[in-house]
């Protein structure tokens, strides 16, 4: 059976892509393609029943003329090599499918040679629980039209929102790298339980716990903005309301004159959009 989609690169996110799909229902095993030089990783697609081959040609020669659509999933640094290897492979007005983070949709059309059609998609790794929030955009020689497969493919693992490309590199540095701010978050709560008492297990637990309960009441209610939760339990005088003060007034602190604790997570985020404009 022709592929509907091949995938170039085997890692993570393919995996959890692939997978997220097959989970879902959205595809059957015989409409995927894999290519991956890493024969541990091409396993984790066979025992899915997925093709896996080190082989471009193998790969791409699978692709179901007309309709199939080739997903790129390499570290941007490879584009360049990768492209190389399989621009005479990708028949002409072929939809590509980029989650190359930092790399615009013109880079990867003119690197596959000019004539395809590129969607950009930027998935974050909440994809392996399918709790992603996934942003598409049609990109270079694409339409609407052609994002209707990533769409489908990604809704599998979460939600999806589309937005225009040059919002690409604030999303990625805002959701793409979003998990990791709530980790760094978890990381420095359970340091303070320890501090205070805590077990480092119990500490670990109710951590989690709690920031669990956070993005439940979170995703409850979305007319609820974020701010209007924090003050609801930051009673006046109270606990929380200490708590706070500090992260307020943290670059005061010892006479300094730096930013609060949320100014650093907003400068911290516009660092990050602009390390991604700087890698593509």
């Amino acid at each position: 059976m022709p592929a509907q989609l091949v995938i170039i690169g085997g890692g993570n996110m393919a995996q959890a892509i692939a997978f997220g799909a097959l989970e879902a229902g959205l595809t059957m095993p015989a409409r995927l393609a894999v290519c991956e030089p890493d024969a541990a990783k091409r396993g984790l697609f066979e025992q899915h029943d997925i093709y896996a081959t080190p082989s471009h040609d193998r790969a791409l020669g699978l692709l179901a003329p007309g309709v199939g659509q080739v997903l790129l999933a390499v570290k941007p640094q490879m584009l360049d090599d990768m492209a190389a290897q399989v621009r005479g492979l990708v028949p002409p007005g072929t939809t590509v499918i980029t989650i190359l983070a930092g790399t615009t949709s013109e880079r990867v059309r003119v690197a596959l040679g000019g004539s395809v059609r590129v969607v950009r998609a930027m998935p974050n790794t909440a994809a392996r629980v399918r709790k992603s929030i996934t942003a598409v955009c049609a990109g270079a020689g694409a339409s609407r039209t052609e994002c209707a497969l990533a769409e489908q493919l990604f809704s599998g693992l979460g939600e999806v929102v589309f937005i225009d490309e040059a919002l690409m590199d604030a999303f990625t540095a805002l959701a793409g790298s979003g998990p990791a701010y709530v980790f760094y978050l978890a990381e420095a709560m359970v340091k303070a339980a320890i501090a205070t008492g805590f077990d480092a297990s119990i500490a670990d637990g109710v951590v989690r716990q709690t920031i669990l309960g956070a993005a439940a009441l979170l995703m409850h209610d979305r007319a609820v903005t974020p701010e209007h939760l924090r003050a609801a339990v930051t009673s006046k005088g109270g606990t929380t309301e200490a708590a706070v003060k500090v992260l307020d007034e943290w670059g005061d602190s010892g006479g300094s004159t730096g930013p609060s604790v949320m100014q650093a997570f907003v400068a911290a985020i516009i660092a990050g959009r602009d390390r991604a404009r700087e890698i593509g």
